[in-house]
């Protein structure tokens, strides 16, 4: 499916791929939703998967909490830039990897239910005119709810179903 163009479709696939990357793991024994990826990805397991989604949704809110109160929110994340997603994602993997992955679970399902209402709360015209925001630049808010939220349970979905070939 196309990346979204409007509140319905945004939406309707942030569902879809949500509840795809969940039935997914709920597929499989507990036993192989715990067990450990081939070497080779950052993520290890499901576990690190769903706390990178569930991080990732953290910092949408907050760059939104920020940027919608007119401040210009650190992007990605204070001492890191787009060039360098690759060290946060580690560090984002390093701090949670204690974390059960029940736990994991819910906190991944509790910051989607956030930002899925953080969606409802907008107009099409809010989510996806471009440079509507100043804190968005030249993008759409939408587009950055669509990388937080579809296009990343997308990538999760496919790392996942690689993983446990």
């Amino acid at each position: 499916m196309a990346k979204p163009s409007n509140k319905t479709e945004l939406l309707d696939l942030s569902q879809k791929n949500f509840e795809r990357l969940v039935d997914l793991i709920e597929g499989f024994s507990a036993k192989d939703q715990n067990a450990a990826f081939p070497k080779g990805t950052l993520n290890r397991n499901i576990r690190d998967v769903l706390m990178h989604l569930h991080h990732w949704h953290l910092m949408m809110m907050n760059w939104y909490s920020i940027g919608m109160k007119g401040g210009k929110p650190e992007m990605p994340a204070k001492g890191y830039t787009w060039k360098t997603t690759p060290d946060l994602n580690k560090w984002i993997q390093e701090k949670y990897s204690t974390i059960p992955l029940d736990d994991a679970k819910k906190n991944f399902k509790a910051s989607y239910k956030e930002l899925r209402q953080l969606i409802e709360m907008h107009s099409n015209e809010e989510l996806f005119e471009k440079k509507k925001y100043k804190w968005t630049g030249t993008t759409s808010l939408g587009a950055y709810l669509i990388s937080a939220t579809s296009s990343h349970y997308d990538w999760a979905y496919k790392l996942i179903k690689k993983s446990k070939r």
